[in-house]
């Protein structure tokens, strides 16, 4: 038994590994879509990602959560919100990767649990604790240096991070799980993308039909590169502790930004140097204050841990980066693309003040 579970485990990280590693690496497959442009792949991504999921679905035949979910029109008009931010969420990130923005666009999946707390402060009156707001303040003061040291506010990370949070609180309402979500979003999406292809089409810009064969088979895997990694981290969720999902949750970030610095050699003049430094030293708090918030409620629940029958994993004010009042969900054209744990099927809810899974 206990080697099943050790087992399992090591499946799971193994999986939270591929998602979170695929996610990060993501910035070098973007380029290989030129000349296609920013709209043209994102577009590709909707059309693809819909027919990869959707054969997917069939060859699993879980298709009962959509009809429940044409008969509840709330619901269904949450997607459709859903569908749009987390539009806006894939359009710049792709941009920002193709125009040489990988580090601003990096940055915005570092400040996404930051600004995620702040959006549960401010519109769902969440409380926190007091080492979670000396973090958001690390963090307001890091956009201000970054702000001085661009010469202009960084958008990019602004918008993918707001973008993402919002999309997060809206999947959060829609309680549907990664695939599920992937599914119902991108169906919304495909007819105004696929027009918009065919536009380019009778054009003649659209670069699918003029590339050659090798260009449209990739422009065709923009459906598999934005489902596989939500797969692996679907099989992660249900394998490893929150806790460790929430760690591995910055491997993303921190690989576009490495490849944003050392692979596509772009600027790193000392200010912004301090502006990252503030964000990740509110990370570093935000980590140790959930990991301290942790042991507690582990230790908590230790009287009826050893009553149960099998380990309990705390799930309510952990103060795990998990989603707050919203679920991260799933794949920022880059850690944009990034799912939440709440949209995994049996996922606990968090607590109030905790911070989000990014997904590119």
């Amino acid at each position: 038994m206990a080697g099943t579970s050790k087992g399992e485990g090591r499946i799971g990280l193994l999986n939270g590994l591929a998602a979170y590693g695929m996610w990060g690496l993501v910035p070098l497959f973007w380029p290989l879509l030129k000349p296609a442009g920013a709209t043209e792949i994102l577009a590709h991504r909707m059309v693809w990602s819909l027919v990869f999921v959707a054969v997917a679905l069939l060859v699993v035949r879980r298709w009962a959560w959509a009809g429940e979910l044409l008969r509840q029109p709330r619901r269904l008009g949450l997607v459709v919100i859903a569908a749009a931010v987390i539009t806006v969420n894939w359009g710049v990130y792709i941009w920002a990767v193709n125009s040489g923005h990988v580090v601003e666009a990096s940055l915005g999946y570092f400040i996404n649990p930051l600004v995620t707390i702040a959006m549960g402060v401010l519109i769902l009156k969440e409380r926190l604790r007091p080492t979670q707001w000396a973090a958001v303040g690390v963090g307001v003061a890091a956009v201000l240096v970054l702000a001085i040291g661009y010469g202009r506010p960084p958008w990019i990370s602004l918008v993918l991070a707001f973008s993402f949070a919002t999309y997060g609180l809206v999947k959060k309402k829609v309680d549907l799980g990664g695939v599920e979500s992937l599914a119902a979003e991108t169906a919304v999406q495909f007819l105004p993308a696929l027009a918009y292809l065919l536009w380019l089409g009778a054009h003649g810009d659209l670069t699918f039909a003029t590339g050659g064969p090798g260009h449209a088979a990739l422009l065709a895997s923009t459906g598999i590169v934005t489902a596989i990694p939500l797969v692996c981290f679907g099989a992660a969720a249900i394998r490893v502790p929150l806790s460790t999902l929430g760690l591995l949750q910055y491997l993303a970030p921190v690989f576009q930004f490495l490849l944003g610095v050392v692979y596509f050699h772009e600027a790193m003049p000392a200010e912004r140097w301090a502006g990252f430094a503030l964000v990740w030293l509110a990370l570093v708090l935000l980590t140790w204050d959930a990991l301290r918030t942790s042991r507690r409620a582990a230790r908590a629940l230790g009287p009826r841990a050893t009553r149960s029958t099998g380990p309990v994993e705390p799930t309510g004010g952990t103060g795990v980066p998990e989603p707050v009042g919203a679920a991260a969900a799933a794949a920022p054209g880059g850690a944009c693309d990034l799912p939440g744990i709440a949209d995994m099927p049996g996922a606990p809810v968090a607590e109030a003040g905790t911070a989000p899974l990014p997904k590119p």
